[in-house]
């Protein structure tokens, strides 16, 4: 999660609001709710350098004015509450300019965006995508189905094939590869699999190949739900493979080239090609190799390991479409990610991992390392946000807003992210409901036996020593929430009520196509 530069991790996260320059509209917008946020800033600054500049003979009345100022800031603070911005689509809608936002009491604010909840809520549905044809996916991006073949080698049970090695075999086959460049924490690892290159080419007919993989199975998200625990445990059993990295998120944002800093500012570049993300499965693919050239009977028998994808983003970033598959509507993605993926493997697992939505969003904003965080500053991001998502529905459908890549990057926390039903009913328009394991990351914490075993089972793993299952269930929780954040306490309870109101209609209808009431997070 911390990889530099072309990896994502936390830093490429906490830019991810500011990925994609905004139209003039919505740069309006923001520039009134970000000056709302840094004036009592500004007040500050010039207080402290007044006092510093007033002659000792005005002391006294300098020091009355100042006393007097800051209580002013005060009073007019508590009178604010926590400023709820009114709805920034409804400021710029008028032709003479937007009046500058204005204090609202404690009650009134409150009353303000519960009311823009009950808004939102009243627009809520879920109608079914529009699924493009296998024949439309293909032709959009024709250069991943010339490189993966429609057909898996029988006797593996992961997803692999044969493909001929065309470089010299003395070369470096890292040497250009994105990830292994900008990645400095695997540079052992790509030096122990250039060592290992040679030797894993197979060779028939004066020709060589080299053993191809992608995964059996994804963790394809949510975000702060658990997915980080889940892969640490998962890597621990003795049939499951994963990538070099745990989140190459090739398929959401490395194909289309957000690599950094520098290609946020400057727009794609470098977009990360199909063989660079096989190369992250090779050394999982060497290991079936060996596997294979061990059966002396040359009967094929049947090996059992297979390879995972651990990128969170999978579930639910598709901020990208509107630059590469804009149909000209601008309303709804023709494609999503798991259109590829389907056409790609069909039978591909996934695993997602949910948890309370409520508290999700609370631990997204506390694991960002921005400066002065508080309950209070995460209430006033939550009213923002509420307000940009109602003005989207104003004009658009539930998941022309859900997917709005400006709406996404504007938004001060991610709202969107925990919506869980409105994305997974887009991945069973293409997948079967058996293909998709669904956890909660409430009952992980309870019993990780259990959800482990249910994880062994969906994806048919071969048994475990009690030893080795200790071993695997029983190991500390991974990346879990920090100490400095720990002290911060709970979200303000009205925050928490703002919060189940709104996600209540999602989560309602979540248990209804699970059929599992738990998932109401009553």
């Amino acid at each position: 999660m911390d990889h530099k530069h072309g990896l994502l991790n936390a830093s490429d996260e906490k830019l991810e609001y500011c990925k994609y320059k905004p139209s003039n509209r919505w740069t309006s917008v923001w520039t009134v709710i970000e000056n709302n946020r840094t004036q009592h800033q500004a007040w500050g600054r010039w207080k402290l350098g007044s006092v510093r500049k007033i002659k000792i003979l005005s002391f006294l009345f300098g020091l009355t004015v100042t006393v007097l100022i800051m209580a002013s800031y005060i009073l007019t603070r508590d009178q604010k509450g926590l400023f709820l911005t009114p709805s920034p689509y409804h400021l710029t809608v008028v032709s003479h300019p937007a009046p500058q936002p204005f204090n609202l009491s404690f009650t009134t604010g409150y009353t303000v965006v519960r009311e823009v909840v009950r808004s939102i809520v009243a627009k809520v549905d879920f109608s079914h995508r529009r699924v493009p044809g296998l024949r439309e996916v293909r032709e959009k991006e024709a250069n991943i189905f010339t490189a993966i073949p429609q057909k898996f080698l029988p006797y593996l049970k992961n997803h692999c094939w044969y493909e001929e090695f065309f470089g010299n075999i003395t070369a470096d086959p890292y040497g250009k590869n994105l990830y292994a460049l900008y990645s400095k924490r695997f540079q052992a690892v790509y030096d122990h699999l250039r060592r290992a290159f040679p030797a894993h080419l197979y060779q028939h007919a004066g020709r060589h190949y080299r053993l191809r993989c992608l995964p059996f199975f994804y963790i394809i998200g949510q975000p702060k739900c658990g997915t980080t625990d889940l892969y640490d445990r998962l890597r621990l059993h003795p049939e499951v493979r994963f990538t070099t990295m745990k989140e190459p998120h090739w398929w959401t944002r490395k194909r289309f080239g957000e690599s950094g800093l520098k290609g946020i500012i400057n727009g794609f570049h470098n977009p990360y090609p199909l063989n660079d993300y096989l190369d992250l499965f090779d050394q999982a693919a060497n290991q079936i190799q060996d596997h294979l050239m061990s059966n002396s009977s040359k009967s094929h028998k049947k090996v059992d390991i297979i390879i995972g994808e651990a990128s969170a983003s999978t579930m639910w970033d598709n901020n990208a479409w509107v630059y590469f598959y804009d149909n000209g509507t601008g309303a709804e993605p023709p494609f999503l990610v798991q259109d590829f993926i389907h056409a790609v493997q069909p039978d591909a697992r996934f695993i997602v991992m949910l948890r309370d939505p409520v508290e999700r969003l609370y631990s997204d904003y506390l694991y960002f390392g921005m400066a002065n965080k508080s309950v209070e500053d995460f209430h006033e991001r939550v009213s923002e946000s509420l307000h940009l998502f109602e003005g989207c529905l104003a004009e658009r459908s539930i998941r022309s807003c859900i997917y709005n890549t400006t709406l996404n990057n504007l938004m001060p926390v991610r709202l969107q992210v925990g919506l869980y039903v409105m994305y997974l009913l887009d991945w069973l328009s293409v997948f079967s409901r058996e293909q998709i394991l669904i956890l909660r990351l409430e009952d992980h914490a309870a019993n990780r036996k259990i959800t482990m075993r249910r994880v062994f089972e969906f994806l048919q793993l071969g048994p475990l020593t009690l030893q080795k299952e200790a071993d695997i269930t029983k190991s500390p929780a991974s990346n879990t929430r920090r100490p400095a954040d720990r002290n911060l306490g709970p979200m303000l309870s009205i925050t928490k009520e703002i919060l189940q109101n709104f996600y209540r209609p999602f989560n309602q209808h979540l248990a209804q196509v699970l059929k599992d009431p738990a998932f109401l997070w009553m």
